[in-house]
């Protein structure tokens, strides 16, 4: 590509074009309506507030949920053991109704303070 030659300096310059100036009010407007949008991502309803608070929440429900099937899994292993074993039968029934078998002695002690 060929480079242009320098003009001769006594020739006349060409006027350059005016330059068209924006509008001082479109670039206010677009800033206020670029700041309203990013206030109401920040603060608004559905907002970076409002989204740490639904992941904290998210995060103790779903640890709630494992502890309910941890127990859920405790209490059908009771269930097997009560429903095949006569021994944690009894041993249920002497520790929370305070059964004895026939013939057995029953101590009650009481602690003096």
């Amino acid at each position: 590509m060929p480079m242009p030659t320098p003009a001769a300096p006594d020739a006349p310059v060409a006027p350059l074009a005016p330059r068209h100036r924006e509008n001082p009010w479109l670039r206010r407007a677009l800033l206020f309506v670029t700041c309203v949008v990013l206030a109401d991502a920040l603060v608004g309803d559905r907002g970076l507030g409002e989204t740490i608070r639904a992941r904290r929440e998210y995060r103790l429900s779903a640890a709630a949920v494992t502890a309910l099937r941890d127990d859920n899994a405790a209490l059908r292993e009771q269930v097997r053991d009560l429903q095949g074993d006569p021994d944690a039968i009894e041993a249920i029934a002497r520790k929370e109704l305070g059964l004895i078998r026939p013939g057995e002695v029953l101590f009650l002690l009481k602690r003096v303070q």
